[in-house]
């Protein structure tokens, strides 16, 4: 990204940085709202008299809402823009966090994470069709690359912030801060994000199904979409099983827990730093292909040593597994994205609902094949990895890259 300002579809100036900012900060309300209560999972069990693997099946139907959710928003957001829907979506989140802490048993609170879920996931699809609306592929990747390494602050500091909000005022006020945050985001919105929707799309069923047909027709789109989907369950693998594997297998504290999840989560930040550095050389498509091997190695050595009592050396590989997700999310969404077109506002909803489609379902299996053992992570891990890379190598680099949207300066 070459200026400090951007021209939208209204022709005000935007400052690139707060914008990207904004997004990355709005990505953030999916680590925010999952990792902030895992340390809380038996308190909010004990308060709803019911079982702690209940309180996990929470987790996942948020991943459903974040799939599912971001359906509702590709019609939408090319109808009537991008903006009012966002904000829209903020406030229900906003809401939604402020009811979960009135749930009265699992089922009102399940459903409430859903309505956080669905509002949440907002952002996230607006975020991703601006960005493909003002940038071109690389610059797209470094956009998304800088958004995430923001959005990579909020798994550092959500388990930490949680586990001592939690240890304060009781696992409530993790949903109050959720909710204070949404309102927070809905007043910065209204100021840094523009309008980039130049020509409404009516709806009508042919409207809605005919972009999902066209986008599902090209290998370019297919290929980064699946096999990008598949390399950040990694992530969602991580989540769902390490509070088991750390705390209840090596014996860690809640605290201590949340001091780790933050130091993985700081891995991911320095990642994502330096797939900004390496678009500068390289192509989208070269960084995530040599990712991917790195990943899958790393898999492979976190399998074999699985059932070491050295914690250490246990984190190690696992380490470097969870800090690929910021550059293999930033470069394959840019690759699906790049060939989006005019379809921009459904690609993103593909795209949010196939890897949050991957996480909901990486995650249940995760919790309903616990064995007591590590190897629901580990091997978990190692599949995904190894199935990203296999579809990558059943499609080919794309021909090249856009040119840019972006007047050069």
């Amino acid at each position: 990204m070459s200026k400090e300002s951007i021209t939208s579809a209204s022709d005000k100036k935007i400052n690139k940085l707060a914008l990207v900012a904004t997004f990355g900060i709005l990505s953030a309300f999916a680590p925010f709202s999952t990792d902030m209560y895992l340390s809380s999972f038996p308190s909010i069990a004990d308060s709803l008299n019911t079982s702690i693997s209940n309180v996990q099946y929470s987790l996942s139907t948020y991943f459903v809402g974040l799939a599912f959710g971001q359906l509702l928003y590709a019609p939408i957001i090319d109808r009537y823009g991008r903006k009012i829907p966002m904000l829209m979506g903020i406030l229900l989140f906003s809401i939604a966090s402020a009811l979960i802490i009135f749930s009265p048993d699992i089922g009102s609170f399940v459903g409430f994470r859903l309505l956080q879920a669905i509002g949440g996931c907002a952002g996230m699809v607006v975020s991703r069709v601006i960005i493909q609306d003002l940038f071109n592929q690389r610059e797209s990747a470094s956009a998304l690359s800088l958004m995430m390494m923001i959005q990579g602050v909020g798994p550092i500091a959500a388990p930490l912030l949680g586990a001592y909000l939690h240890k304060i005022w009781g696992w409530e006020s993790v949903f109050l801060f959720l909710a204070i945050l949404g309102v927070a985001c809905f007043l910065i919105s209204t100021k840094t994000v523009p309008e980039t929707l130049e020509k409404p799309v009516p709806i009508n069923v042919r409207n809605v199904m005919s972009p999902f047909y066209e986008l599902f027709k090209k290998k370019e789109f297919v290929i980064p979409l699946l096999s990008g989907s598949l390399a950040l369950s990694t992530m969602f693998i991580f989540i769902s099983g390490s509070p088991f594997v750390f705390m209840s297998i090596f014996g860690v504290s809640q605290e201590h827990y949340s001091w780790i999840f933050g130091a993985y989560a700081l891995g991911m930040v320095c990642s994502g730093q330096l797939n900004q550095v390496l678009m500068r050389k390289h192509s989208p498509f070269h960084v995530y292909r040599i990712t991917l091997v790195f990943l899958l190695i790393m898999s492979v050595i976190l399998c074999v040593i699985a059932n070491t009592s050295h914690m250490w050396l246990f984190m190690i590989p696992l380490f470097f597994c969870i800090a690929t997700v910021p550059v293999v999310g930033a470069n394959s969404t840019a690759l699906a994205m790049s060939v989006s077109g005019k379809y921009a506002g459904s690609a993103s909803s593909i795209v949010g609902v196939v890897q949050f489609g991957f996480a909901s379902l990486s995650s249940a299996l995760v919790s309903g094949l616990s064995d007591g053992t590590t190897y629901p992570l580990t091997v978990g891990i190692l599949v995904a990895s190894a199935l990203a890379l296999l579809f990558l190598l059943l499609g080919k680099a794309p021909s090249g890259l856009k040119k840019s949207k972006i007047d050069k300066s």
